[in-house]
């Protein structure tokens, strides 16, 4: 029976740290249960509920600044809603793109986004450029945040 509460904590930690990156997976969700279920399988014996309580919040505010970080940045450059709508589908495309995808999804999405909204193509370059910036950014984020909590964790648990 420990066997699988640890395999459903490994499963649950590595879908989170491929969501960190990957939109289309709730990854600072998926890492925060995989800690949890992991300090769970020992009875909460190293890493208690104070521990867990800021982890949680950790990652709540890596999934907040995912939103905030990309919303920022297409509104820093003009972008209609459509446009940030555009940049979430690209991103979401270009997943099957590998890293030019990811990188070049965001950008089409929200010029296509943008255009549709008839806006010119100027307005559609700099809302493109925004929301691929924001999308890195937030990215970026979430990846630190999410290492922290599990260094965090295997601190606590280990010394």
């Amino acid at each position: 029976m420990d066997f699988l509460i640890w395999a459903v904590a490994l499963l649950l930690v590595t879908a989170g740290l491929a969501g960190l990156v990957l939109p289309a997976l709730p990854g600072p969700l998926l890492l925060f249960a995989g800690l949890w279920v992991a300090a769970w399988a020992e009875g909460f014996a190293f890493v208690g509920l104070k521990t867990l309580i800021f982890l949680g919040t950790m990652a709540a505010l890596a999934s907040l600044a995912d939103f905030v970080a990309g919303a920022f940045g297409a509104r820093r450059y003009g972008a209609s809603a459509r446009s940030v709508t555009g940049a979430t589908l690209g991103a979401v495309v270009g997943l099957f793109f590998g890293l030019p995808g990811l990188l070049l999804g965001p950008f089409i999405g929200a010029v296509l986004g943008e255009l549709s909204a008839r806006r010119g193509l100027l307005a559609a370059g700099r809302a493109g450029w925004g929301a691929t910036l924001g999308l890195v950014l937030g990215t970026a984020a979430k990846v630190a945040l999410g290492l922290s909590m599990i260094t965090l964790f295997l601190v606590i648990r280990f010394l």
